[in-house]
């Protein structure tokens, strides 16, 4: 298969849905002699952050000087964002040569009579393979969905477990209470491992707790309590923080809103213990470079100034209080646009309730997903909370009438689904190249 036959060949594999479970992972990872377990591996799960502190860890360890592999999902732009070592994308010619053979290795389990992967198990595999191919020193492993029956918990071991901030998502898998979650997310903690936890409500870190005190697993908290910002605007952040006894002044991120402080602090929390855990050579100096050379694309993200255009992946209550707080902090007293779409599947109402007060228009499109809620029907929802809402269907339609009717003083604000605001990158950065 080239490369576009390959993708091609794992859409397709859509159709299988989710699976939570491990059994197919095992047998088609033990075809292809088990790559995950010659992985050092930090693996990361929760509900919002996970991404940005993956990121973090990845930045950090690269500037040390490590070979690092990070594995997010889903992807903004292209799918080969998915699977990157030290920043670079794996090769298109990589994914058709791995997916090429995954795909001959499937065949075999499935006339054994093992059920066909599901997309994310076959994506899953194809990072393991690459990454144990390419010799990395470490892989920064994001959770897909939830955690103990997610397909990267095939691990048999990590070298640290890290638990980002807990809040109802994928209620009707994960279950309907912060707690049922928690321990969803909880079941990638390993017999005899190390736990870093997000200081978040007690709801969640009991659970964790009890999950580590019957693994016998050792719960490191990553508190912000004695944190200091001294910065914070839509360009960067500077704040003291203390961790693990160790005082850092003046550190920097270029992500915005306080969760991301948060989530860099989790991440240099996860790099302490791992530099104790591994005796790594890991300096001040590549810990500076390495949080403020942190990129993470389509959080709170600014694209264009004069109207100022921002993206984000708001999708749940959790992500869209921490929007409604950065729209705090750095537009108090401005109403804005907000271009959205969203999937059905997701708390709609809770999201729009909490970003609604924000507005005074929107415009809401659909994004180019099965579960996508139809722009009409998020408009009539939207109409509750103010008049001024337009739908219109096609994503690029959208962004083009958002800026026609835009005057330069306006704030735009793009949220409400990945799928969507990647679109949207696209198009608003193909727009700016033009221009």
């Amino acid at each position: 298969m080239d490369y576009k036959e390959s993708l091609k060949y794992i859409e397709e594999t859509h159709k299988f849905g989710i699976r939570l479970g491990l059994d197919n992972m095992a047998k088609l990872l033990e075809l292809l002699g088990n790559p995950q377990d010659k992985l050092n591996v930090i693996h990361v799960a929760g509900t919002n952050g996970k991404g940005s502190t993956c990121s973090f860890i990845t930045s950090m360890l690269k500037e040390c000087g490590y070979k690092v592999g990070l594995y997010t999902s889903p992807y903004l732009e292209t799918f080969t964002e998915r699977i990157r070592i030290n920043g670079e994308n794996i090769p298109e010619e990589d994914v058709a040569r791995i997916v090429t053979l995954i795909r001959e290795k499937i065949e075999q389990m499935v006339s054994e009579g093992y059920s066909y992967p599901t997309e994310f198990e076959i994506v899953t595999t194809m990072a393991f393979y690459y990454y144990c191919e390419q010799n990395v020193d470490f892989v920064a492993l994001e959770v897909g969905l939830g955690g103990r029956y997610d397909a990267t918990n095939i691990i048999k071991k990590s070298d640290i477990s890290v638990i980002t901030s807990i809040s109802l998502d994928h209620v009707g898998i994960l279950g309907d209470t912060v707690a049922k979650i928690a321990y969803e997310k909880g079941g990638i903690i390993k017999e005899n491992g190390i736990a870093v936890v997000y200081d978040q409500s007690d709801e969640a870190k009991n659970v964790i707790k009890d999950i580590c005190k019957e693994k016998n697993a050792i719960y490191i908290e990553a508190k912000f309590d004695d944190v200091n910002i001294k910065k914070s605007d839509i360009n960067s952040q500077i704040y003291d923080c203390t961790i693990m006894g160790q005082r850092y002044e003046d550190l920097e991120v270029q992500l915005i809103g306080e969760h991301q402080i948060n989530n860099s602090i989790l991440a240099l929390s996860a790099i302490e213990i791992l530099k104790e855990l591994k005796h790594l050579n890991i300096n001040e100096d590549d810990i500076r470079k390495g949080l403020i050379n942190t990129r993470w694309p389509g959080r709170i993200e600014k694209l264009m100034d004069n109207p100022t255009f921002i993206i984000d992946g708001a999708h749940n209550e959790d992500g869209a209080r921490s929007l409604a707080k950065a729209i705090e902090k750095n537009f108090k007293g401005k109403k804005g646009t907000l271009l959205i779409g969203m999937l059905e599947d997701k708390d709609i109402d809770g999201v729009l309730e909490i970003l609604m007060p924000y507005f005074d228009k929107v415009i809401t499109t659909t994004p180019d997903n099965d579960r996508a809620i139809n722009c009409e029907v998020l408009k009539n929802k939207i109409s509750k909370y103010i008049d001024n809402v337009v739908s219109i269907e096609n994503i690029e339609d959208a962004v083009n009438y958002t800026l026609k009717n835009a005057k330069e003083e306006d704030v735009i604000i793009s949220a409400g689904s990945l799928y969507m605001i990647g679109s949207v990158r696209t198009i608003l950065n193909n727009l700016l190249v033009l221009n």
